[in-house]
């Protein structure tokens, strides 16, 4: 049994395209364990996908205005993911995708990263890209998320 990094992303948004990156990563060097999905900008047209692999946990990344220096990590509390974080380039809110996961899901993590420049057309700053390779590096290690901390 595999457990699924969702990725959630605009990769014409500057650092709103972390998650698509942390999906380009993770193709190019798997985490043993996580099979990814890259939902892009419309994370619930892959919900069906991520149910038909009957994961036990499920760990969307996507970027979120934590009010955070940039290329900040943090667990969110799935309670607050939209009413308070979220960079809203996304069809639904993600509260509601989260729900309806939660529906066959035992366990969903929701990571999120602080972006500096969210403006169209923009590269993924530096700083952002150097948090998503520091999470890629932490799921190919096979390393848990304790260590970040939780907001919200």
């Amino acid at each position: 049994m595999t457990d699924v990094v969702f990725t959630v992303g605009n990769v014409l948004r500057g650092d709103d395209g972390a998650g698509p990156l942390l999906a380009q990563l993770l193709d190019e060097q798997p985490a043993p364990g996580w099979t990814v999905v890259d939902g892009e900008d419309v994370p619930e047209n892959h919900t069906h996908h991520i149910r038909a692999l009957a994961p036990q946990r499920v760990l969307i990344v996507d970027a979120a205005d934590m009010e955070l220096p940039p290329g900040e990590v943090r667990l969110i509390d799935q309670d607050s993911v939209a009413e308070q974080f979220m960079v809203t380039t996304h069809a639904i809110p993600l509260n509601f995708l989260i729900d309806s996961l939660r529906e066959t899901i035992p366990e969903i993590l929701f990571l999120g990263i602080q972006p500096q420049d969210t403006s169209f057309f923009a590269p993924v700053t530096g700083t952002v890209r150097s948090s998503v390779e520091a999470v890629h590096e932490r799921l190919v290690r096979g390393e848990g998320f304790e260590a970040y901390e939780t907001v919200g």
